[in-house]
This record gives structure tokens, C-alpha cells and sequence, in this order.
């Protein structure tokens, strides 16, 4: 483990200093390699490397059974598949939790779990520390599930290969929220489902392209008037896109789904 320790700080996964960055990710994953991926780029990969946060990487080879390093077996009762077996990846997790700290949220990627939504996505930004268990094959054995009290995130009705892929899209979703990691607050304030709503369509230059305009209203210069617009673009496109969204906004805003204004 050491050994992997000195690679992820090889490659400024983890960073050592003074300062606390602001949220924690540990992983464990077969494939520790895909990570930070995408999240090295970019306004992400810059906050990685200005210590705003901080993702450790830990492979689940090194804690697998006997001398094959074993980490999965077949499936009791029969089935196609191989499941991860409890006496590898408990280990690996109590190993992962000194690390992180009790109080560490514990996230395993499942299409059986609640879906990941913009809440659950603000939820997380506030905590912070995040373990990740990065399944394959068949999933994790459920009495891990059930002793760690693992909180099963599914990012929507389709199955990936690995956790792997879906561990990155809810910490990239995590990490713009940080402080100081997009500038100011307000970048992402009106995003899709910030405020309940789809976001509005956006616009820049050339005012005119391929016959199609830049709304007349987005360049009258009259803010009330552009952010009357965007609220009712953003309404209507809710409500043709996204009925069940519409709903929701209507109940939490105790008005009519019906209404035309």
C-alpha cells in the first residue's frame, strides 16, 4: 500500500501541505488508473492541483485472497457472473475508512440505488469525504453492502462495466460546486435543476448564423426584461422536456402545473 501511496502522489493525486482542501475522495477500484482521468483537466484538474480537493487512490488487488490475489467468486445459487467477494473488499475498506475517517460518506455506484440527482450532488459538496467503491463484474456481495452501510448511487436506468466511470461523473458534479473552483458563486446558481428548473438556452456571437438570430431581447441591453425571458424559456422548456420536473417545481413552488404564465 505504501507503494501505491508514493504513486498517487507521483501523480499529484495527493497533495501534501498545510491546508485542508475542502473535500476528500478516496476510491478503491481495480482500476486505479482511470483515475483522476477527465477530472485532471480543466477547472477540476487545476482545483486537484491547487489542493482545493484531494483524491487517493487505493487498489483493491492488493488486499485480494491468497496467492492469486483473489477479489471475486461465483455467484452462490448459481448464475452467469462473478461477484467481489466480502473477505477481499472488507479489508480494503477498513483499510480505506482509517484513512478517510469514520465519519466519511461511503458511496457505492449501483444501478439499484437512489438516483443521483443535483440535491444529492449538493449533499455531498458539503461533506468532507467521500469513499468510493468501484464495483465489477456482478456487484459487491451484499453483506458488505449491508455491514459498511453503503449508500447505493445509480446514475440512471442503463448498467455500465465498472463504477468506475460513475464514480468520476459524481465527483466531477462534486468538485465545480467547490469554493474556488468555478469563481464566482454564481456560475453555476442557474444551471439545470438548481433552482427546479431546466436552464434557459444560451447565446454568443455572430448575432446572425446560418439564418438563424440571436433572441432580439438578449440585445436590448434591459436586464429586467432578459431575465423575464430567460425565466420563461427556462419554464417552458421544463415543461416540455421535463413534465416530471415541471411537476415538482409546481408542488415546491405551490402553483398551478397548468398555468400559462
Amino acid at each position: 500500500m505504501a507503494e501505491q501511496t508514493e504513486q498517487n502522489k507521483d501523480a499529484g493525486l495527493v497533495r501534501d501541505g498545510q491546508s485542508r482542501p475542502l473535500w476528500s475522495a478516496h476510491v478503491l477500484s481495480l482500476f486505479p488508473e482511470m483515475f483522476p482521468g477527465p477530472l485532471g483537466h480543466s477547472l477540476a484538474g487545476r482545483a486537484l492541483n491547487d489542493g482545493i480537493w484531494q483524491l487517493t487512490c487505493h487498489h483493491l488487488r492488493d488486499f485480494g485472497v491468497g496467492r492469486h490475489k483473489s477479489v471475486d467468486g461465483p455467484a452462490c445459487g448459481g448464475g452467469v457472473g462473478l461477484v467481489m467477494r466480502p473477505d477481499a473488499i472488507g479489508p480494503a475498506l477498513d483499510h480505506v475508512i482509517g484513512q478517510a475517517g469514520a465519519d466519511a460518506v461511503r458511496l457505492y455506484p449501483s444501478p439499484r440505488g437512489r438516483r443521483l440527482d443535483q440535491g444529492f450532488i449538493r449533499e455531498l459538496a458539503a461533506c468532507r469525504t467521500a469513499v468510493f467503491v468501484c464495483g465489477r463484474y456482478e456487484g459487491l456481495d451484499q453483506r458488505i453492502i449491508d455491514h459498511y452501510q453503503l449508500v447505493e448511487v445509480s446514475l440512471g436506468d442503463y448498467v455500465l462495466s465498472g463504477g468506475e466511470v460513475a464514480a468520476l461523473t459524481i465527483m466531477d458534479g462534486v468538485v465545480r460546486l467547490l469554493d474556488g473552483v468555478m469563481g464566482k458563486a454564481e456560475g453555476h446558481q442557474k444551471d439545470s435543476f438548481e433552482e427546479g428548473l431546466l436552464e434557459h438556452p444560451q447565446y454568443t456571437a455572430p448575432r446572425h448564423w446560418n439564418g438563424y438570430d440571436v433572441p432580439e431581447i438578449l440585445m436590448s441591453g434591459h436586464h429586467q426584461k432578459i431575465e423575464e425571458w430567460k425565466y420563461q424559456m427556462a419554464v417552458q422548456d421544463t415543461k416540455i422536456r421535463r413534465p416530471d420536473l415541471w411537476q415538482d417545481y409546481c408542488t415546491e413552488n405551490q402553483r398551478d402545473a397548468d398555468d400559462k404564465d
